[in-house]
């Protein structure tokens, strides 16, 4: 690995069961200045939506309360 910072950050991967709620989510994440990206939901995670969101894990607790705030159903995976 070079110093040059190319290791990936850990990241917290939250599933959905719709793409409905994935984007909800999405949107409630950027309404809430919080960083997080789509990405396609992992193979192992069992959820019936494709698209999972990803944050770091320390603003993991403030999307969390966001979502659950704005009653958004989500599910969060570790591998």
């Amino acid at each position: 690995m070079s110093a040059s910072g190319s290791r990936r950050l850990r990241r917290v991967t939250l599933v959905f069961d719709s793409t409905t709620a994935a984007l909800w989510a999405e949107e409630v994440a950027k309404g809430a200045d919080i960083p997080v990206e789509v990405v396609p939901a992992p193979a192992g995670a069992a959820a019936k939506c494709d698209l999972a969101l990803e944050t770091t894990p320390g603003r993991l607790r403030e999307l969390e309360a966001e979502l659950q705030a704005q009653g958004v159903p989500y599910r969060r995976w570790e591998s």
